[in-house]
């Protein structure tokens, strides 16, 4: 059988059993955890939370009914108008008496504190003295709110949730709205959640991050918050070694939320049981069907390990071994693993083949190419040094013409010897100084050269002739182009695994389009001169494509041309 009709079996098979199993057993379980899932919590929390808006909201209609009340507008409005102490004092106590009118209406209430404008407490029932920073920041509050009640919630000074608003003044005749004082009702709401909250949960009360009720509850309401999906809902918490199920419920109108806090194990016996059996009855599975699927993944590993350990021998170019059967293998059956292993080993053998017959070719091919690509060289720079000789010879008449033409004589030994393509550092510098002092003979006190290479990488290796016509580049295209001084730096230093050696000129420089079109070769050398690819070329071939040449320049600005080169250890 072929092991895709082998893994097709079993996986079908483990699936066919686990998935039938597992069904019947989760739907069973999830329908009883579900019912009394939704029966539970909803029933609970909604109730609760219904009941407690709706005392909330009685609460703020008698916050209205208070502001809203003639006599208190008419007493309000007296204080802030008289200067008379003894007025003042009746109206006060007027006030107070009002006041407990509404208090004794509602035993939910802590109190009702009234603030006039001129900023003297008024108040009935059980009152607690509010702190001075929390006065001001509830009157900013309810200036802001022009009129609309703020809740502000308990906190350590003051256990009761408030009620404030903003007292107005308003009548038929007078509407101007003059600030007559704020109304603070302080609520008891430990007292409203015991009433309305499930005697078998505890309810958490919170907006945002700020509890509401109680002031220590199970959890903070930030690790609630990464719960919380959707308006309602519910999850569990692990809180001190017990499992506590958890409903919520947000509310449309005030934006608070509300959460009931129940035991899990108290509705949850049943499907606990039904969860650890079908625990249970999958461990019994799996241990069964341990043993045969590492007997199954053996008869499929070993063979591909063997696989990638010829593959690895074939990856450092040992292909003669790679595609030799080893003493220990075991006679391959002919599934897809046994082709794969037949088929890798006939292509290991015609690579193998392949790069004994075509390696001596290729370096034949290299070095012809190679000594075709230098010996483009001679003739041009021959032209070029015959015609500086002939220059000075006709204007100067003097004996200068001999140490042109010892210099002359040093580049053409060089130039035309074929014995050495590669040469060191410092050779190549040799004829570059010949080159330059032919050149200062021409150009007289013009050319301004500089060297600077470290005496540690005269030893570094480059093709014969690469530095020499980027120099007579720089010259042909920077100093003879100029009227005054022309400046010509090269220079050589270390980068990471690269020798860079720069070619450096102060001349005109070229437009970015036209050292583009140099880059791509579509610029060819004007004359018979040698292009930039040619050097590059001879360099790759030389040492790899990731060396050569690199050309930067700017209008104005000058050229500088890089050769990129391997750099070489002491050793």
């Amino acid at each position: 059988m072929k092991i895709r009709n082998k893994l097709s079996v079993l996986i079908a098979g483990i699936i066919a059993v686990t998935f039938a199993f597992t069904f019947l057993v989760q739907q069973y379980a999830f329908s009883i955890y579900d019912r009394q899932l939704y029966d539970k919590s909803s029933q609970v929390l909604n109730l609760s939370s219904a009941a407690i808006e709706t005392k909330l909201a009685r609460i703020e209609q008698m916050s209205y009914d208070v502001i809203a009340d003639i006599q208190l507008q008419s007493q309000l409005l007296a204080i802030k108008n008289t200067e008379s102490e003894y007025d003042l004092h009746i109206m006060r106590q007027r006030v107070i008496d009002r006041l407990l009118t509404y208090a004794g209406s509602e035993p939910s209430i802590y109190s009702i504190q009234l603030f006039d404008s001129r900023g003297a407490e008024h108040g009935a029932g059980n009152v607690a003295r509010v702190e001075p920073a929390k006065i001001e920041r509830i009157q900013r509050t309810t200036r802001e709110a022009e009129g609309d009640m703020r809740w502000f919630f308990p906190d350590a000074t003051d256990p009761a949730l408030v009620s404030a608003r903003e007292i107005r003044s308003f009548s038929d005749t007078n509407f101007d709205l003059e600030f007559l004082g704020t109304l603070l009702i302080r609520v008891n709401i430990g007292k409203i959640a015991q009433q309305f909250s499930a005697s078998e949960g505890d309810l958490i009360l919170f907006a945002g991050e700020e509890i509401i009720y109680p002031r220590e509850p199970l959890f903070s309401p930030r690790e609630a918050l990464g719960s919380i999906r959707s308006s309602k809902g519910y999850f569990t918490r692990k809180l001190a070694d017990h499992t506590y199920f958890i409903s919520y419920s947000r509310s449309a109108g005030t934006g608070w939320t509300y959460l009931n806090i129940t035991p899990f194990n108290q509705i949850f016996e049943r499907v606990i049981f039904i969860k650890e059996l079908v625990v249970i009855v999958f461990v019994a599975i799996f241990a069964l069907m341990i043993p045969l699927g590492i007997r199954f993944s053996r008869s499929l590993t070993r063979p591909i390990d063997n696989l990638i350990a010829r593959m690895k021998l074939a990856e450092k170019g040992n292909f003669a071994e790679a595609h030799l059967p080893s003493a220990d293998d075991s006679p391959m059956s002919m599934d897809e693993m046994g082709l794969l292993h037949r088929t890798f080993r006939l292509m290991v053998e015609r690579i193998n083949t392949l790069i004994t017959e075509n390696y001596a070719h290729r370096l034949l091919i290299k070095e012809t190419e190679f000594k075709a690509l230098q010996a483009q060289i001679n003739p041009h720079f021959l032209y070029n040094t015959l015609e500086s000789i002939n220059w000075i010879a006709k204007v100067n008449k003097q004996a200068q013409i001999s140490s042109m033409v010892e210099s002359l004589a040093f580049l053409l030994r060089n130039s035309i010897s074929m014995k050495e393509e590669i040469l060191t550092l410092g050779e190549e510098l040799e004829g570059v100084e010949s080159y330059v002092t032919i050149q200062r003979f021409r150009f007289d006190d013009r050319l301004i050269f500089e060297l600077n290479v470290p005496e540690d990488l005269l030893g570094q290796r480059l093709p014969k002739l690469t530095l020499q016509p980027l120099l007579e580049n720089a010259i042909h295209y920077a100093l003879e182009p100029a009227i005054g001084q022309s400046r010509i730096v090269v220079r050589a230093e270390p980068a990471d695994d690269e020798l860079l050696v720069f070619v450096e000129d102060d001349g005109p420089g070229m437009p970015a389009d036209t050292l583009e079109r140099l880059r791509s070769g579509e610029l060819r050398p004007r004359g018979k001169g040698i292009g930039l690819l040619n050097i590059d070329k001879r360099i790759k071939l030389a040492f790899g494509d990731r060396y050569g040449l690199r050309i930067e320049s700017e209008p104005g600005r000058g050229t500088r041309v890089i050769v990129a080169l391997p750099r070489e250890k002491e050793e």
